[in-house]
């Protein structure tokens, strides 16, 4: 015994100096992966905001320059004197807020019942938002088009929102992170003599704040960057969405694209989602890692 208990005690220390050893080894490595990675995510963005600082004439002369050698605002002034610029901005801001409030509003109700409500059909009802999850957007892009049409939402910015305005994966991410709030918490208020409405908007809402970020910024971004959807629906420019009146006002005389005027616009259309998810990255990363914890 004491010879085993010997072997033991030696053998510990070395194997602590090996996982120490390992660890100091496989760090830089990660680092250097992750720091290369981000390098490469960055690359588009620095070759937009540098083309965005450049002369039509430069960026036609040498497209594939990564800086300006003369640096102007000019293509920024150009984007804000543009034709109805102010119309699409403001429409862009309302089509965003409403995807986002009807899809925080309905995937928090929704994900609400399927997680914490015994019902019947309720297996049913989150087997069909998986199925959902399934099915491309191009395969309901035409029934789509038509029931709009048919509601009378054609060249309206309802129209253009109420299709994104219930997203299976908000009902999803939602449903998820409900499920790792205690059901005694609930449970406890219905005993003091909580109705559901009261749970839901006093309890559980509060609690699935992180979620409800994931949510905003995930809606927020499929309807500020959305462009096919708009194109088809928007048929006058009153109605055009910022993605499609850039593309609209960037083609010059002779059908020749603006690319200083194009690239401007870029930034424009980016910067609202790098603030607001900046303002909500701690509670995204929280909202998804919540989603896997049952």
């Amino acid at each position: 015994m004491t010879t085993v208990a010997a072997l033991r005690e030696a053998a510990e220390p070395a194997t602590g100096r090996t996982t120490v050893r390992r660890r100091s080894v496989s760090q830089p490595l990660l680092y250097a992966a992750l720091l290369m990675c981000a390098l490469l995510t960055l690359l588009p963005f620095v070759w937009v905001l540098g083309g965005s600082l450049r002369s039509l004439d430069e960026i036609r002369s040498d497209p594939g320059a990564w800086l300006p050698h003369h640096v102007t605002l000019g293509n920024f002034t150009r984007l804000f004197r543009t034709q109805g610029f102010g119309r699409f901005l403001v429409n862009s801001v309302v089509v965003a807020a409403m995807v986002v409030v009807g899809n925080v509003v309905a995937a928090s109700a929704a994900g609400y019942a399927l997680a914490k409500l015994e019902f019947a059909g309720r297996r049913l009802a989150f087997g069909a938002v998986m199925a959902a999850l399934m099915v491309p957007f191009t395969t309901v892009f035409v029934p789509q088009f038509v029931i709009t049409v048919d509601l009378g939402l054609a060249d309206s910015l309802t129209g253009i929102a109420l299709p994104a305005m219930a997203l299976p994966l908000s009902v999803f991410i939602m449903r998820q992170y409900a499920l790792s709030i205690p059901d005694e918490l609930l449970e406890a208020a219905r005993i003091d003599g909580a109705g559901e409405f009261r749970i839901f908007f006093r309890i559980f809402l509060p609690l699935a704040g992180p979620a409800v970020a994931t949510i905003t910024i995930m809606s927020f971004l499929t309807s500020w960057n959305n462009f096919i959807w708009p194109l088809v629906v928007a048929q006058s420019m009153q109605s055009y969405t910022l993605p499609v009146g850039l593309a609209a006002t960037s083609q010059a005389a002779a059908h020749v694209t603006d690319y200083g005027l194009l690239l401007a616009g870029a930034i424009v259309v980016m910067l609202p989602v790098l603030v607001l998810f900046l303002f909500l990255q701690r509670y995204f990363v929280q909202g998804v890692a919540g989603t896997g914890m049952r």
